[in-house]
């Protein structure tokens, strides 16, 4: 995997400092996050994730399915899924999320959870970005889209924002962090941790 020197971190934590101060004044209203499962589920879960983030693919390449046959497909749980950049490989392919067709936004997710290991390799940042491009690219994402949708103020904005909101709501410092109907989860994001908690809503 890709390793950022000190300074490209530091500039990614400036540029959600300086976020943080706009969200303040702005705060910002999302009617695009991704989901899956019916609106009407009496069991809300928010993911949040780094798209670069090992344990997170391992969530939602395991866990999601499952919660998917046994909640999800019956109606009783809405998954929530929310970007938690960690670093600016991260940062970059989330932009592309709000980038693929509504339709093919979890087909993005899980293409990019299954090849994280392939695209997230690379000497460096344009190296990722390239690896990328050819992702997108079967999902509908032109050259030259992706160059626009990587530079989208309004998509960076929406990303950051929901960083800070998520940081200030529910203290989130690591990822995957789960939300159960707003209460975070405590303990490890297992399957059988997960489903205690649904259990008991439901």
């Amino acid at each position: 995997m890709i390793r950022f020197s000190s300074n490209a971190k530091i500039y990614f934590l400036i540029k959600i400092a300086l976020f943080y101060f706009i969200f303040a004044f702005n705060s910002y209203s999302d009617n695009s996050i991704v989901t899956l499962g019916s609106d009407k589920a009496p069991v809300k879960i928010k993911v949040y994730s780094s798209l670069t983030c090992p344990h997170c693919a391992s969530f939602h390449i395991n866990i999601i399915p499952e919660i998917k046959k046994e909640y999800i497909e019956k109606g009783k749980v809405q998954l929530i899924f929310i970007d938690f950049p960690l670093d600016q490989m991260a940062f970059n392919a989330s932009k592309l999320l709000y980038c693929v067709d509504k339709k093919k936004q979890i087909s993005y997710l899980d293409t990019i959870y299954e090849t994280q290991n392939k695209w997230t390799v690379g000497t460096n940042l344009e190296d990722v970005n390239n690896n990328l491009k050819k992702i997108v690219k079967n999902l509908g994402i032109s050259s030259s889209q992706f160059d626009t949708c990587l530079v989208d103020d309004v998509i960076s904005d929406k990303i950051l924002n929901l960083r800070i909101e998520a940081h200030k709501e529910y203290s989130i410092d690591s990822t995957p962090t789960i939300v159960i109907n707003e209460k975070k989860l405590k303990g490890s994001a297992s399957l059988n941790n997960i489903i205690k908690r649904i259990e008991k809503i439901i």
